[in-house]
């Protein structure tokens, strides 16, 4: 066993249990930020508080901690505001779960997209790319300005204005709209 003493001050410190507390410590460190999910990088966003109650009316929060790996793009609170008057609302409710699910999944895409995979999908698709999301139905992806644009397949548009929110399973782009599937 290897010690290390510092002469004066009778203080013996083993050099071994400074290594296994920190290999514990690192360890509890790489897990906590492995099994973080897409929800819960939703969760620690106050610009997602409307999202994550929708996810839990639509009990998509198991789904959505699963293996995936999910790109998911997510729209702020502000999004879900400047939907019609009491369409948030409407949705909430239980009886709608299933078009709340639809909506939902609408923003969710199979894989691991990030900003970079996105960009170079797009720029070898001459300008746009087309993505099936986990609803089943497709998403366009463009360039305009430099920022990624999706467009619905209502002809709605919604700006990607953060990228690459990593987490355990998966990555979070943030959306300034909500999109609509058909």
């Amino acid at each position: 066993m290897n010690l290390l003493c510092i002469e004066g001050l009778g203080i013996e410190i083993t050099i071994m249990k400074l290594k296994l507390v920190s290999a514990l410590l690192t360890g509890v460190v790489l897990t906590a930020s492995a099994q973080k999910t897409v929800v819960d990088v939703a969760v620690g966003s106050k610009d997602h508080t409307t999202l994550v109650a929708a996810v839990k009316a639509a009990d998509l929060v198991a789904v959505l901690q699963g293996a995936g790996p999910f790109t998911v793009f997510a729209p702020v609170n502000d999004a879900f505001a400047n939907l019609p008057k009491g369409t948030v609302e409407t949705l909430l409710k239980p009886e709608n779960k299933g078009l709340l699910t639809k909506i939902l999944t609408y923003h969710v895409v199979a894989g691991n997209l990030d900003a970079a995979a996105v960009v170079k999908a797009i720029q070898d698709g001459n300008g746009k790319v087309s993505v099936k999301t986990v609803s089943g139905g497709s998403l366009t992806a463009s360039l305009s300005e430099g920022k990624v644009i999706l467009t619905d397949e209502k002809g709605g548009m919604a700006t990607v204005v953060a990228t690459d929110l990593k987490a355990g399973n998966g990555v979070v782009h943030v959306i300034n709209t909500v999109v609509m599937p058909k």
